[in-house]
């Protein structure tokens, strides 16, 4: 058995994650669940960062984290546990692969087989942002170079990894 960390959400959340599971065990994945609480419910308690950090403890034991989506509550200065989580756990690169499923669906892009490599962290990522008037915020949008050359570094490597050409 596989210990897993699991957090329902707020929203659709619950029943996405719900399905996910029923799913994972009917499939025979050998799962042990541990639930912990995030999002609304943990913000409107007091929590800022939308996580109590006991719960940070659980993920980094189990080493896999399995998130349905989450509410950030608007304004009031919460931070969004996506982008909180993604700075705890390093996860500065999201990798989206994207291939036609041709000839079983119908499309103008018959051969297309791309991968789109972004980074997760920097950019509007960083959350700075603060109110100007009472009808505009501005946000900065802020990228490093060691931020860029680790994203550009990932992107190549993946694309040697998986035999890609360009």
């Amino acid at each position: 058995m596989t210990k897993i960390t699991v957090a329902k959400g707020d929203g659709i959340g619950p029943e996405i994650m719900d399905a996910t599971l029923q799913i994972l065990l009917a499939a025979g994945a050998k799962i042990e669940i541990e639930e912990i609480e995030v999002g609304e419910k943990v913000y409107l308690a007091g929590n800022t960062a939308g996580i109590a950090a006991e719960s940070w403890d659980i993920v980094r034991r189990n080493k896999i984290f399995l998130k349905a989506p989450i509410t950030t509550p608007q304004g009031g200065g919460y931070k969004s546990l996506n982008v909180t989580t993604r700075k705890f756990l390093g996860l500065y690169s999201n990798v989206r692969p994207c291939m036609s499923l041709h000839p079983f669906v119908s499309t103008k892009h018959p051969v297309m087989d791309i991968v789109i490599v972004r980074e997760n962290e920097e950019d509007l990522y960083a959350g700075i942002e603060h109110q100007q008037t009472d009808e505009v915020v501005q946000c900065l949008k802020l990228i490093s170079r060691p931020g860029c050359e680790k994203i550009v570094r990932y992107a190549f490597e993946y694309a040697k990894q998986q035999n890609r050409k360009r």
